[in-house]
Order: structure tokens, then C-alpha cells, then sequence
């Protein structure tokens, strides 16, 4: 028994050694990235897929620290009003950085806003999985599709592409942890999102997947 309980303290002791380590490097790649902007900015340097992709850096690096602090804590999150047009924007614009190599058309419709009380880092990451799985499911060229509202006490996005749909009898499975249909696939992703977005009091679903279209929603309560 003390063997174990020895074993167990070096293991946490690890993990926060580790975590801590992490944290140091990545503040230093946020400091870097920061410096890269101020310099183009400086320079008069007007690019907006760099941009673009140095927001995705400091907003990626965001929420790695995030996770890494659910190695110190159950339950870590940190629930503020965001603007739901605002956050959702963010979470759209950075899952761009997927299309690089994929002609990819978005189209965003955003009928109306209200503050939602949310975790932003893990529901800017739930958005960007969404919209990347959708990415990945369209082999060259395709379309992502996004639409939101505020409807019944709730800020309502659907999130759609016409990609390869999800096999039928799969579709029950996607949110279980460990569950993929993808060849590389962890099968985390989906289950991650669903456990993140339970955790502010949200939901997501998958409405439907057909040869024409697969489309997710997600649910959060307004405030």
C-alpha cells in the first residue's frame, strides 16, 4: 500500500514537473508570435492569412494551456459572458487554418446575439473541431456552412459540409470516447467536445449525414 501511494505521488509529482515545463515553452511561443505581429505591424505589413494563422497560434496556445491545467484540477473551467457572434466568429476564422491545401468555401449566417456564459478556449475548440472534421470529410473542394441564431432561450449554431457523410450505423457511436470512422482518427475529439460543452450547460448533436450534407448543432443558454 505504501508502495503505491509512493508510486501514485511520483506519478503527480511527474505530471506537474511536466505540465509546468509545457507552460514555460508555450509562453514563449505566444511571446514570439506576439512579437512576429507587432513587427509586421510596425513594417506596415498587411497579410491576412499570416494574421490569420499567428491568431491561430496565440488562440491554439491558449487552449493547450487550458488542458494542461486539467492535470492540476477536476474540474478547471472558467465560465465569463462572451458574445456569441464574437466567439463564434473567432472559432470560424481559426478553423481556416485546415483549408490550406482544400479549395473550401465558407458560408457564415448569423441572424442575431446575445451573451452566452461560457468557457471561451473550450468552446472556440469544440467550433474549430467541428468545422475541421467537416474539412477533412471533403476531399478538394466543398463547402462549410454555418448558421446561427438565438431561438428559444438558446444561441443555436448548425454547422454543415457536404463531405463524406458519417456511415448510418455509425452515427449513435460518434460521441463515445475512443469511437472514430477515421483511419487516423483518435476517436477523442467528439467526445472531448461533448463532455467540454456539457460542462457549460450546452449540448451538441449530430442533426443529420446524407451523401448531400452532415450537420452538427450545438445549443448554449443565453444569459
Amino acid at each position: 500500500m505504501i508502495t503505491e501511494e509512493k508510486n501514485i505521488e511520483q506519478l503527480n509529482n511527474q505530471i506537474r514537473f511536466i505540465s509546468h515545463e509545457i507552460r514555460n515553452n508555450l509562453s514563449i511561443c505566444d511571446m514570439y508570435s506576439q512579437i512576429i505581429k507587432r513587427n509586421l505591424e510596425k513594417d506596415g505589413v498587411q497579410n491576412s492569412s499570416v494574421n490569420n494563422a499567428i491568431d491561430c497560434i496565440q488562440k491554439s496556445l491558449q487552449i493547450i494551456c487550458a488542458n494542461l491545467m486539467d492535470l492540476k484540477s477536476i474540474d478547471c473551467t472558467e465560465h465569463k459572458l462572451y458574445d456569441f457572434e464574437k466567439t463564434l466568429l473567432r472559432g470560424v476564422e481559426l478553423s481556416k487554418a485546415y483549408t490550406e491545401d482544400k479549395e473550401i468555401d465558407f458560408e457564415v449566417f448569423i441572424k442575431n446575439s446575445a451573451n452566452i456564459l461560457i468557457d471561451e478556449n473550450r468552446y472556440i475548440s469544440c467550433i474549430i473541431n467541428i468545422i475541421k472534421n467537416g474539412i477533412e470529410a471533403i476531399d478538394m473542394m466543398g463547402k462549410i456552412t454555418v448558421l446561427a441564431e438565438i431561438k428559444d432561450g438558446y444561441a443555436v449554431v448548425k454547422i454543415s459540409n457536404n463531405g463524406k457523410p458519417i456511415p448510418k450505423d455509425k452515427q449513435d457511436k460518434i460521441f463515445e470516447i475512443g469511437y472514430t470512422s477515421k483511419t487516423s482518427g483518435s476517436g477523442l475529439g467528439l467526445g472531448i467536445c461533448k463532455k467540454y460543452l456539457s460542462s457549460m450547460g450546452a449540448n451538441i448533436k449530430l442533426i443529420k449525414s446524407g451523401k448531400a450534407e452532415t450537420q452538427f448543432e450545438i445549443s448554449v443558454p443565453i444569459n
